[in-house]
């Protein structure tokens, strides 16, 4: 994957159980960094596979990227009865203050197991975990999903999910870097605008992020943080992506965009994957699968950089050589339940 072969710098989404030929085509054409999947491309595990091999083939790389969001609770695509109901973050958090050893084993064996369910369909990376510090003012889209109220406990739980997702051959996400626990919005519905201080986004949001730097793949949030950039949200601000992210966090993976499809942007689709390219996401994300929009998107995407197609080359070394846990899946749903009990 060098020079002129460099896909698009575009995760995409598709319509349903299986491709149509106009998906096949475009797919083929554009060439898509990868493939996003939601519910609504999800119906038994025979499908699913047939579903990425189709994409696969389509766009001719064996590798190419197959994301979807499978947190546990209210975020998880895969839902009995093909697969099991994990629970939300908050159950590992909870457990955490009389139990941290307990926690940290619970939330790793959990994330095995989901990798594991992932992995079992050749879809290669999980947009989890969800790594935001919920304020008690905060809107509850991120809720149950984070790994507790303070930045130790969430690096600590997380760190657990990461290498647990890993353990079974599956990337993870962190995300919403640099921190969407204090927004008031959700950014599905509209743009949050964030005015702590700096001193204070220091001291709680960043620190969980920190602390994960060395995870291969991030997720932006489509937050406005007045005390780094006024102007722009985080996906589209170059000041928040170089000097933050990639400055003050650390952080030297693949950064996706999240959905642009979320009302938090506006402008047309080829302008918002422009945008948050051009502030120095290396991948953005469009997941409804609207055909009109993802040739759009693709359009204003345009190739993948150089310097972003090592680092993916990078995380995808790391997922080949993460190894497996030796722990087999019904030990492991049996300790999980012990510990849950």
């Amino acid at each position: 994957m060098t020079g002129e072969t460099r896909p698009t710098a575009l995760i995409v989404g598709c319509s349903g159980i299986a491709l149509s030929d106009d998906e096949r085509s475009f797919f083929r054409d554009a060439d898509p960094l990868g493939l996003i999947l939601f519910q609504r491309n999800c119906e038994t595990p025979d499908q699913i596979r047939a579903l990425v091999d189709d994409f696969r083939a389509a766009v001719g790389r064996n590798d190419a990227p197959v994301l979807i969001d499978q947190e546990g609770g209210r975020v998880q695509r895969l839902r009995p009865p093909h697969w099991r109901d994990a629970p939300p973050a908050k159950v590992f958090a909870n457990r955490y203050a009389d139990d941290p050893m307990g926690a940290r084993e619970g939330a790793f064996l959990n994330a095995l197991l989901i990798g594991r369910d992932l992995a079992d369909l050749g879809i290669t990376i999980d947009c989890a975990p969800v790594v935001d510090v919920p304020q008690p003012d905060a809107h509850d889209i991120i809720g149950d999903r984070a790994h507790g109220q303070t930045p130790e406990t969430v690096v600590d739980l997380s760190r657990a999910v990461c290498e647990g997702l890993l353990a079974a051959g599956v990337l993870p996400v962190i995300k919403h870097i640099p921190g969407h626990g204090r927004a008031r919005a959700d950014s599905h519905l509209e743009l949050p605008e964030v005015d702590a201080p700096p001193e204070d986004l220091r001291a709680v949001d960043f620190p969980p992020f920190k602390g994960l730097c060395d995870m291969p793949w991030a997720m932006t949030a489509h937050v406005v943080y007045t005390a780094l950039d006024a102007n722009d949200a985080a996906t589209n601000s170059a000041s928040v992506v170089h000097d933050v992210i990639r400055g003050e966090l650390g952080f030297a993976g693949v950064l996706v965009s999240d959905d642009l499809g979320m009302k938090a942007l506006e402008g047309d689709f080829g302008t918002r994957a422009r945008r948050a390219l051009a502030a120095g996401c290396d991948v953005a994300l469009h997941c409804s699968g609207d055909m009109d929009e993802m040739i759009a998107a693709a359009a204003g995407a345009g190739l993948l950089s150089v310097a972003a197609q090592a680092r993916l080359e990078r995380a995808e070394n790391e997922r080949l050589a993460a190894g497996s846990s030796p722990v087999l899946s019904e030990a492991a749903l049996a300790r999980l339940e012990e510990l849950l009990t």
